[in-house]
């Protein structure tokens, strides 16, 4: 169970920001929960890093994301280090570093599929798959979890929204994982941080051009042709925007939901009380799902740009400065959870930002439940044992809190 007690945390070398330190010690809470107690508005200047604002408190990031004229997603998008390349909007332009107006006329290309009631349709689709990947998890007995289970239901999901055939559903995976985390030698393959994100981008750029084009010859009921044929402000959308609309779908439709499915399993298995609890309750698993979104917090972090000089908590941010917002340190907030340490699927209530705040909430948030809420319940029916056969090994990423591995052994009952 993770902590936040450490002997010493120094402010002047204390670590929030490194890939290193994420993939060794996973997320940094003990440094977190003394800034929160001691500095939640912190200048922080390091080697290798644009500085920034790091902003801890749960009510900040609100406010904060509340206040879209005044703290702006571009230029910065999230910090990462100077070895990693920052996509400029002429290279990648998307909603996570759109502001308005465009953010919402963009947005509405696509967020007919994502109500609440367009994911509800989907509900027996994502059922289907998640059976059909615990189906063959079952002839296994043991594995990886990400590879066997989580990754394969949600690679399946979002390819099969997107219209992208199962032979290139690998394609999709790797790319993800080269996007997101560009700085672990594992994706590199002998290429810098730089260049391995740009291969991956450039790749899936090639790779949905071509089927955009084909969609506009023939559309399909399908998220590609959506966008391929989309308008905005009366006009198709240009290149640059379109094809940087599949590659955000691509990564966050996969990346964030697995982490989190993942990362929940692994905290049900550390919390056998709370399993147990599930079992013995249906109805605890919308609980759990809730809950295991805050536990894991998969997004990181991401940054803001200030539009003029603001004061917060007796601190000058001056226009131009950048912002960095870390959710799973406001998911730890001990001002608004009880217990915040803990891991609890009768938590209520449960106010976790744990898929953004304000206008930049997570289009995909009803869809990830959806996958989550799929995924513990049918394992809830048919899950007869299951532990860890080794310690998870996690990408070398600070942006998004990525697990590679998750060796488990497991006795799933077959349908």
């Amino acid at each position: 169970m993770q902590t936040a007690t450490q002997p010493v945390i120094d402010p002047a070398t204390l670590d929030i920001a490194t890939p290193d330190h994420y993939q060794t010690h996973g997320y940094p809470h003990s440094e977190w929960a003394w800034l929160r107690a001691n500095d939640p508005v912190f200048w922080y200047d390091r080697e290798n890093f644009d500085p920034f604002w790091a902003i801890t408190k749960h009510a900040d990031i609100i406010w904060i994301g509340k206040q879209p004229k005044l703290f702006l997603n571009a230029p910065r998008l999230a910090v990462f280090s100077n070895e990693v390349a920052d996509t400029t909007p002429d290279e990648a332009r998307h909603l996570l570093n759109m502001d308005p107006p465009d953010h919402a006329a963009y947005r509405r290309v696509t967020s007919g599929w994502f109500t609440p009631r367009a994911v509800q349709r989907m509900e027996e689709k994502v059922a289907r798959v998640t059976k059909l990947v615990l189906d063959a998890a079952a002839e296994k007995g043991e594995g990886d979890f990400v590879s066997d289970i989580s990754a394969k239901i949600t690679i399946a999901v979002i390819a099969e929204m997107l219209g992208v055939p199962e032979e290139d559903w690998e394609r999709l995976f790797r790319w993800t994982n080269e996007t997101i985390a560009p700085d672990d030698p594992e994706f590199q393959h002998g290429a810098s941080a730089s260049e391995t994100f740009e291969r991956a981008r450039l790749e899936l750029f090639s790779y949905f051009s071509d089927l955009a084009d084909e969609r506009r010859k023939q559309p399909a009921d399908d998220i590609v042709s959506v966008v391929a044929n989309g308008r905005v402000a009366g006009e198709p959308l240009p290149v640059i925007e379109l094809l940087s609309y599949y590659w955000l779908l691509v990564v966050a439709g996969n990346e964030t939901t697995r982490n989190a499915m993942t990362g929940g399993m692994l905290a049900l298995l550390e919390n056998p009380g709370e399993l147990a609890k599930v079992y013995a309750e249906p109805g605890l698993v919308d609980g759990a799902v809730e809950e295991a979104i805050r536990w894991t917090t998969p997004v990181i972090q991401f940054a803001r740009t200030a539009t003029e000089d603001v004061d917060l908590r007796g601190k000058r941010i001056e226009q131009g400065q950048s912002l960095c917002l870390f959710y799973p340190s406001a998911n730890r907030d001990e001002e608004i959870f009880a217990d915040p340490f803990t891991f609890r699927v009768d938590r209520d209530p449960n106010p976790h930002i744990g898929f953004g705040m304000g206008e930049h909430v997570c289009l995909g948030a009803h869809l990830a439940r959806l996958e989550l809420r799929q995924a513990f319940a049918q394992l809830r029916e048919r899950l007869v044992f299951c532990e860890t056969t080794g310690p998870p090994v996690r990408q070398r990423s600070s942006f998004v809190g990525g697990i590679k591995r998750a060796p488990m052994r497991w006795e799933i009952t077959k349908p």
